[in-house]
């Protein structure tokens, strides 16, 4: 080969590596939204194409850093559209294709980051849900902006966990999914009303009140009015650490007589082929089995341990959802008329989690036209959220998580059976009877079967 064919080679892979690395680091932000909610605070990154990413938390002060890769060279961060008590600024550095975002945040919080994929009018997108009862409360005077990430080495050097209170027993997790949105309206009224712009505030209505409740925890599965694809849905509650996924839905009919709410589990034979399917992805074996997954990881028979687990794991989300289930049609039924009396069995996407038990409930008709109406009285869904809220927290009375606040509650309740006295009681847990009197506000020392005391 000659010095001329010489050079005209490493011209042509000069150029090619050149145009690799362009392909290669191609992504770039280019817009920040910024969305205060009532319970939480929403960051959106607009992206160019898909993010690759990874992040975690620093304390002292409070920062989410997020490591983008594959960031074209010299990116800078956009003007911030929105503001939020919460974010104080966010900020970011670079390294050759590499970005570092940091959010400076005004206390501590548990992220939730995930990307979605394009849906009009949006492309691809990076979003932080920042879990705050005080997001919407309050604002800052001025937006939050994008100021230069200095020193970034020194004051980002490596994860930290987040700053909470240590407590002896954790809270319930639910998350509460509002059906559809975005450019998916769902079912239509007959006067017009979108399933989506009723599950919504169905669903924040029911996140309040369950987070008002010692012990129970809810977050939102979408914050406001844009499409969550079906399979991210139960992907979120598991980054959530959920125990239990609540879908919320209205139903719909080509005739405009039936009307009433039920609520819907896994069915078996979805069950099952869901099982199949995910032992398939070996490379989830981890995020669906947890710490089992590093025991059964090396083995010859990873296949047979893997599936023994995930039968058995989507068998406890069946009976726990099927329990669930039952609780809320039982408090559903005082305040509306019910469809189905019992848990109906389907086939549906945001059922399918092996790993959470989950339930979609039908809070009525919507092509009914006196249902539609009923639906969207605020008296109504205010009913409908209260025996919602009831119905999950008796079943988690009656069968609470074993390291939950629920079950150390539920440790220090007696009830009273046919027989026993005040008396009785008070021996048998070593206190004395004024002590059950003052601790249960009892005017005298009269129990009746059932009744639920709580132990000092």
């Amino acid at each position: 080969m000659n010095n001329y064919n010489r050079l005209i080679l490493k011209l042509f892979l000069f150029f090619g590596l050149l145009f690799s690395l362009q392909a290669f680091a191609n992504n770039q932000i280019q817009n920040i939204r910024v969305s205060p909610a009532a319970d939480n605070t929403r960051v959106v990154f607009d992206l160019a194409a898909a993010p690759e990413f990874k992040y975690f938390t620093l304390e002292n002060p409070d920062r989410l850093v997020i490591d983008l890769s594959r960031v074209r060279v010299g990116s800078r961060l956009p003007a911030i559209n929105g503001e939020s008590v919460l974010v104080r600024s966010i900020r970011s550095s670079t390294n050759q294709t590499n970005m570092r975002i940091v959010l400076d945040l005004s206390k501590a919080v548990k992220p939730n980051v995930f990307a979605l994929a394009p849906a009009a009018p949006h492309g691809h997108r990076l979003v932080i849900d920042l879990p705050d009862s005080t997001s919407a409360s309050s604002v800052t005077s001025t937006p939050a902006t994008a100021a230069p990430a200095t020193n970034t080495s020194s004051t980002v050097a490596a994860p930290a966990a987040i700053s909470s209170p240590v407590r002896a027993a954790r809270d319930i997790v639910i998350a509460v999914d509002a059906g559809h949105g975005g450019v998916d309206p769902g079912s239509i009224g007959p006067a017009g009303t979108y399933e989506k712009d009723l599950t919504l505030p169905i669903a924040r209505q029911l996140v309040a009140l369950i987070n008002k409740e010692p012990g129970m925890r809810a977050s939102l599965v979408r914050t406001g009015d844009y499409f969550v694809h079906i399979n991210n849905r139960t992907d979120i509650a598991r980054r959530m650490q959920a125990d239990l996924l609540v879908s919320i839905h209205a139903d719909a009919f080509t005739s405009p007589t039936p009307r009433g709410a039920a609520v819907w589990v896994l069915s078996l034979r979805r069950a099952t082929s869901e099982v199949g399917r995910m032992l398939e992805q070996t490379e989830r074996h981890s995020e669906l089995l947890g710490g089992v997954a590093e025991v059964i990881k090396d083995s010859a028979n990873e296949r047979y341990l893997a599936q023994t687990v995930l039968d058995l794991s989507m068998n406890h989300s069946m009976v726990t959802a099927h329990q669930v289930a039952n609780q809320v049609l039982s408090e559903l039924g005082k305040v509306t008329t019910l469809h189905k009396r019992e848990p109906q069995a389907a086939s549906l996407g945001v059922l399918r989690s092996p790993d959470i038990p989950s339930i979609l409930v039908e809070v009525g008709f919507i092509s009914n036209p006196q249902e539609e109406r009923l639906l969207r009285n605020s008296a109504h869904q205010e009913k409908l959220v209260q025996s919602l809220f009831t119905g999950l927290r008796r079943h988690f009375e009656l069968s609470p998580p074993a390291d939950s606040l629920f079950a150390q509650r539920r440790a220090k309740e007696h009830r009273v059976q046919a027989g026993e006295s005040l008396s009785l009681l008070a021996q048998r847990y070593n206190v004395s009877v004024e002590q059950l009197r003052r601790h249960n506000n009892l005017r005298n020392d009269t129990l009746r079967i059932g009744q639920v005391l709580r132990i000092p």
